[in-house]
């Protein structure tokens, strides 16, 4: 058997019709088939690589740590100098920033993925206020374990009841549903920008409203930064275009590099409330790892060197105005490089797609909007690449429409 019939027949799936695309190699914006064909990767492995496939900084930084030890015990008393460096690294980026209630963002707990941060700031929001509900938004999502997917879409989640208790929704830039945020509400969830959604970009009046609203219930506040951090939107927080902040951060995908790792960032009043009654009151065994700690702290610092937001943002800007020329785009959302063309019904969408991998872009959809394209590629895509990206979309709706 060839790999392809190998990985359907082992690996489990979770479509009737995977792409079944093979990479050997991936560099830069590029993802490279068996046959020495290069793709340009529009969507970063869903906004992971931020820096580019196999960016030789973070290569580096893998190699130096993987020769030096690999995994101890995360969570415990050892200091491991990939999570402590990361860690201060990563505070260091929020140093100009007090939490909505008024507090520094000085601790940091490292988790292997974006679901597992969400998983951690349930259980600390519920363990600081005592309160029993949280709030989320619909066409939110948070993750796939079974609480984070208790405060995602009904579509999504419904075959899968129960799940958690006391969850209650509220509409995106409905300003009535502020008022569900009560004194028996120990936090709001919330991206600052809806990913799968269709990267719907929240106004700062309502993200005002809710956080407000917090300060006065005595609330928690938790964005939700998994796809739209590390740089993606143009800051490296995109809830620093807005002036407004959350009491708890939650970050993973672009974080790593590549490679798997989560945080909850928050102030060390909140983070404290692990440490008794239960003693170990959250626990991880492979939450920062070294390597992938490693791997985080240099991709931050490339980052630093390398991208300028105004950039990042330009960027955005080009193809936005490139794709918006086009009569069958109604709509290219997003801020930076977190952006979404709105195209058409799922089956046209699906049929331009297919298209335009077939001619060297990947690209794809979203889990709660399926009438656009995401568009996420990494940050040091160059011009000519948007350019050469876009005309291929272009070309593949004109070829589906005729």
């Amino acid at each position: 058997m060839d790999l392809r019939q190998v990985f359907l027949n082992n690996v489990a799936q979770t479509s009737d019709t995977p792409l079944a695309l093979q990479f050997n190699e991936a560099m830069g914006v590029y993802l490279i088939d068996t046959e020495g064909k290069k793709h340009i990767d529009l969507i970063s492995g869903i906004a992971v690589s931020n820096m580019g496939h196999s960016h030789p900084e973070i290569v580096k930084a893998i190699q130096v740590q993987a020769g030096k030890y690999l995994h101890q015990m995360v969570y415990g008393e050892f200091v491991q100098t990939p999570q402590v460096k990361f860690a201060k690294a990563l505070t260091d980026t929020l140093a100009n920033y007090k939490s909505n209630k008024g507090q520094s963002f000085d601790n940091v707990y490292f988790v292997n993925s974006g679901t597992e941060a969400v998983e951690a700031a349930m259980k600390l929001v519920k363990r600081y206020t005592g309160r029993p509900e949280i709030l989320s938004f619909h066409k939110a999502y948070h993750g796939s374990t079974q609480g984070a997917l208790s405060l995602g879409d009904e579509d999504f989640k419904r075959n899968y009841r129960p799940l958690l208790p006391e969850i209650t929704k509220m509409e995106r830039e409905n300003f009535d549903d502020i008022e569900k945020i009560s004194e028996k509400t120990a936090a709001v969830f919330m991206e600052v920008i809806g990913g799968e959604s269709g990267v719907r970009v929240t106004t700062k009046d309502f993200i005002s409203a809710v956080a407000e609203r917090c300060k006065k219930t005595g609330t928690l506040l938790v964005f939700d930064e998994i796809q739209s951090g590390a740089g993606r939107t143009g800051n490296f927080w995109a809830f620093e275009d807005y002036g407004i902040t959350p009491d708890i951060l939650l970050a993973a995908k672009g974080l790593g590099g590549g490679m798997p790792i989560g945080a909850m960032i928050a102030p060390s009043q909140l983070m404290h409330v692990f440490r008794d009654n239960p003693i170990l009151g959250h626990i991880t065994t492979f939450g920062g790892h070294p390597v992938s700690c490693a791997a985080g702290l240099a991709s931050l610092e490339s980052w630093q060197k390398e991208i300028e937001v105004f950039e990042t943002k330009r960027k955005g800007q080009l193809f936005k105005d490139l794709l918006s020329s086009h009569p069958k785009i109604k709509d290219v959302r997003g801020e930076g490089l977190m952006l979404a063309a709105e195209i058409g019904d799922f089956d046209f969408l699906l049929a331009v797609i297919q298209e335009t991998i077939k001619n060297g872009v990947i690209t794809d959809w979203f889990l709660y909007c399926d009438d656009s394209m995401r568009i996420a590629p990494p940050l040091i895509i160059t011009d000519q690449e948007i350019e050469k990206a876009c005309e291929v979309i272009t070309s593949a709706i004109d070829q589906v429409s005729a």
